[in-house]
C-alpha cells in the first residue's frame, strides 16, 4: 500500500453513521418511488411539477447513494489492507494489542 493509501484510510475510517446515511437515502428513494406510483394517475400542472422534482431528486438521490456506497466499499478495503500489512510487519505489537483488548473484554464481561 502507498503511503497516500495509508493516510487516506486512516483520515477516512469507515463509520455506521455513513452506513446509516446510505441506507437513509435508500429508503427515502424508495419511498418517493412508491408516492410517484400512487400517484400516477393525477393530473394537474402542479402534480406534474412535483412530479418531475421528485423524479430528478430521486435520480440524483440514487446515484449519491450508489457512489457513497462504493467509496465506503473503497475505504474500507484500504482500512483492511492497512491493517493486514501493520499486523504483518508488527507482530508482537498486534499480539500485545489483542491480548490487552481480550483482557479488557474479559474484565469488563467479569462485572456482570
Amino acid at each position: 500500500m502507498r503511503k497516500q493509501e495509508w493516510a487516506l484510510a486512516r483520515a477516512h475510517p469507515v463509520s455506521f453513521a455513513s452506513e446509516r446515511l446510505i441506507a437513509q437515502i435508500k429508503a427515502l428513494a424508495y419511498d418517493a418511488e412508491v408516492l410517484l406510483r400512487a400517484t400516477a394517475g393525477e393530473t394537474g400542472e402542479r402534480i406534474a411539477v412535483v412530479r418531475a422534482r421528485t423524479e430528478a431528486s430521486l435520480r440524483q438521490a440514487k446515484a449519491d447513494a450508489a457512489a457513497a456506497g462504493e467509496q465506503l466499499a473503497r475505504r474500507a478495503r484500504l482500512a483492511s489492507i492497512a491493517t493486514d500489512r501493520y499486523v504483518r510487519s508488527n507482530p508482537w505489537q498486534a499480539v500485545g494489542i489483542a491480548i490487552g483488548v481480550g483482557f479488557v473484554i474479559g474484565r469488563l464481561s467479569s462485572r456482570r
